[in-house]
């Protein structure tokens, strides 16, 4: 079988090639699973009692919602929209700042659940953003 780092260099290798070959709307996608799993590996830490852990955890969820789902918002053609999600995204940070400090899961909980609604309605809209590619390309043809 494999040796524990042959396994973890085809994970890393295998999630690059998935990330490579997909399209905006599928990444957005990716992020929310990210910060998502990481939410979930901090409140197991948190149970466990393994605050090393936690806080790793919390901060990489903390860096996904910032560095990758705030800063992929467009506010010049997302408007309102953009401006409200960029404010939610700051208070999922704060909220994940608060359980780091104070060592509480509720806070996790929250912003889970918020993650999770923005993800259905994003997976929702795949088939629409879909059609409108192919409709691009057929434009372009």
């Amino acid at each position: 079988m494999f040796a524990p780092n042959s396994a973890a260099a085809y994970s890393k290798v295998s999630i690059e090639s998935h990330v490579a070959s997909a399209d905006p709307h599928q990444l957005i996608l990716m992020l929310f699973d990210g910060a998502l799993l990481a939410i979930n590996s901090a409140a197991i830490s948190m149970e466990n009692k393994d605050i090393a852990s936690k806080v790793k955890n919390i901060g990489k969820a903390i860096e996904i919602i910032t560095y990758g789902l705030k800063a992929s918002l467009d506010a010049n053609n997302g408007g309102e929209l953009s401006e409200r999600l960029g404010t939610l995204y700051d208070y999922m940070c704060s909220r994940l700042l608060h359980a780091n400090a104070h060592n509480v899961a509720g806070p996790l909980t929250e912003v889970a659940g918020l993650l999770q609604d923005l993800r259905e309605a994003w997976a929702s809209i795949a088939g629409e953003v879909s059609e409108q590619r192919a409709e691009l390309a057929r434009q372009e043809a």
